[in-house]
């Protein structure tokens, strides 16, 4: 059955990840480790033998319940989505001051004296452990994982997707219990241990406490953002390979609300029904509405809606805005609601006062939804930006459009739409904003400087997360950059680490070329055959035009960034 092959197979890549590294030494060392025993000698009764299994067994449970229910459920009694974590977080931190303080213990098993238990000299089983490390276990975010939790988030709990989270929880668990039986067998067989096993049950408490703590500190988060990702390229590949597309529904699930989306064509050259729109759900807030207030699709009903897919510091974006502020203009008063879904792509894209200034600096002056956690994202099963999706005055996709382009096509059929609703409405002219997309493959692609997508490094060497150095290759190919000097390269972004800073070179084919800087210092742009200029960035990240032509031409740009500026990406057009 491919959802539990899928499944096996996801939570396999993940359960050898770096994203695991927090867990092992608490699961290696607590496996080992047995539950205290007052007024016995410790070394002489060891850990059962069935520890391990119970203990990736309550994990497993409490994970697949957790990522399937949590949301859902925390959503119905109005309880903070951290909930479980942080009384996941409690309880692992109250386990291993128990592990280190045999009195405390006792103090914390009064509540369940009376409840029929095996005796606590008899071994533990390892389960309760287990069922508390399952509600902060959160592995890395693959396509499998992020098809369940869209699943969960949006209610649309079935059989295929119980099956897909329980064949994911246990191909996790695969590798974790491996871990575990080795624990348990290093405490059984090493004489040592077993003459010590007050001395391992005490390193499994301060494991647990450390664990505690580093979750609530977010410290495994930073861990993983320091480690390269050596199974992204499996990740990738499960989720691209065909039985991974059908398992999975890739760009959210398949739900009975959004399913029939795929009646649209994109950019098709007439109107579609392609079902009811789906909710926007999931907002983290409202900007350009009355104190704030959420808009409502079902509210809407009589009005045609145009919602645009988009991200403030998104080159694409960027070029597609100035049609929907004209639309918005234009056709307003005629019956048209806009509402942008800003769906960040990096993490200072979730500010709302990042958002705020760039919706202003583009006139957008319609609602806003600030879709910080991709949740109508996924719901509308989108994968592009921009993307354009038209909803008539009953509620029903018409249209859609994906990336840049189609203008005029869009524009045309969001007329047909007014008019279907107010037969006589009175239009305005059609608006004439210039359409500044690029001819397909006539740019460089988009280039990132952060880890977690790095693309078209010219070398030499390698290009990973942490600190290096790096010098210009003797010969550059078209289409890349180089980096120069001491750098530290971060998940998102690299900045130069030495105080004479950095440089950047790059190897470009566009009209116009632009940078997302953050930080404050003087940055200097030398155009191959021109003067070098001095460009002054400061602040939060943003959109700088380091070139701008008349007609598109290849060359070369070198950027000199000083210690304390920040270089994310490069985009052309």
């Amino acid at each position: 059955m491919d959802i539990v092959l899928i499944g096996l197979l996801g939570g396999l890549i993940t359960g050898i990840s770096p994203c695991i590294l927090p867990v092992l030494p608490v699961i290696f060392l607590t496996a080992g480790a047995r539950p205290a025993a007052p007024g016995r000698t410790p070394e002489v009764i060891p850990a059962k033998r069935s520890r391990p299994y119970w203990i990736i067994a309550g994990l497993v449970l409490s994970f697949s319940a957790v990522t399937l229910l949590g949301s859902l459920l925390l959503g119905l009694l109005a309880i903070p989505q951290s909930a479980i974590r942080w009384a996941g977080v409690v309880v692992l931190l109250a386990i291993g001051i128990g592990m280190l303080v045999p009195g405390f213990e006792r103090l914390l098993e009064k509540p369940f004296q009376r409840l029929p238990r095996r005796r606590v000299a008899d071994g533990g089983s390892g389960f309760g452990m287990g069922l508390a490390l399952g509600t902060v276990f959160v592995p890395c975010a693959g396509p499998v994982l992020a098809a369940i939790i869209v699943a969960g988030a949006t209610g649309t709990i079935g059989l295929e997707t119980v099956l897909l989270t329980v064949s994911f929880a246990l191909g996790v668990a695969i590798p974790l219990l491996v871990f575990a039986l080795a624990g348990s067998g290093v405490a059984r067989r090493i004489r040592g241990f077993r003459a010590r096993e007050r001395a391992l049950r005490i390193a499994a408490g301060i494991a647990l406490i450390a664990l505690a703590a580093g979750l609530a500190l977010d410290v495994p988060q930073r861990l993983q953002r320091l480690l390269p990702d050596y199974t992204a390229g499996l990740q990738r590949g499960l989720a691209e390979s065909e039985s991974g597309e059908r398992a999975l529904g890739l760009g959210g699930l398949v739900t009975e609300e959004n399913r029939r989306l795929d009646a649209c064509e994109n950019g098709a050259a007439e109107l579609a029904d392609c079902g009811p729109a789906p909710r926007i759900r999931g907002i983290a807030g409202w900007l350009n509405t009355p104190r704030g207030a959420a808009l409502d699709l079902e509210e809407l009903r009589g009005r045609v809606v145009l919602i645009d897919f988009w991200a403030y510091s998104c080159i694409n974006c960027q070029r597609s805005i100035p049609h929907v502020v004209a639309w918005d203009r234009a056709y307003r008063d005629a019956g048209l609601q806009v509402i942008g879904v800003h769906s960040p792509e990096y993490a200072f894209e979730k500010e709302p006062a990042n958002v705020a200034a760039g919706a202003r600096e583009f006139g957008i002056t319609y609602p806003v939804a600030l879709d910080n956690d991709l949740a109508t994202w996924t719901h509308y099963r989108n994968r592009y930006w921009p993307a354009h999706y038209l909803i008539d005055a009953e509620g029903v996709v018409r249209h859609i459009s994906f990336g840049e382009g189609n203008y005029a096509t869009t524009e045309r059929l969001l007329r047909e739409l007014l008019r279907e609703a107010d037969p006589g409405v009175r239009l305005p002219e059609e608006t004439d904003t210039r359409d500044e997309t690029p001819e397909l493959g006539s740019t460089t692609p988009e280039t990132f400087l952060g880890s977690a997508k790095d693309r078209n490094f010219a070398g030499p060497g390698a290009y990973r997360a942490g600190p290096g150095a790096f010098s210009f290759p003797e010969e550059q190919p078209d289409d890349t950059f180089a980096l120069d000097g001491d750098w530290t390269v971060e998940t998102q972004y690299a900045a130069p680490s030495g105080d004479a800073g950095g440089a950047v070179r790059l190897e470009y084919r566009a009209r116009e070329v632009r940078a997302v800087l953050a930080g404050s210092g003087s940055v200097e742009v030398e155009v191959a055959g021109s003067a070098a200029r001095s460009m002054q960035v400061d602040g939060t990240p943003r959109s700088y035009r380091l070139l701008a032509e008349n007609a598109a031409g290849t060359g070369a740009l070198t950027l000199r960034v000083p210690r304390g500026v920040e270089l994310y990406s490069f985009t052309f057009g």
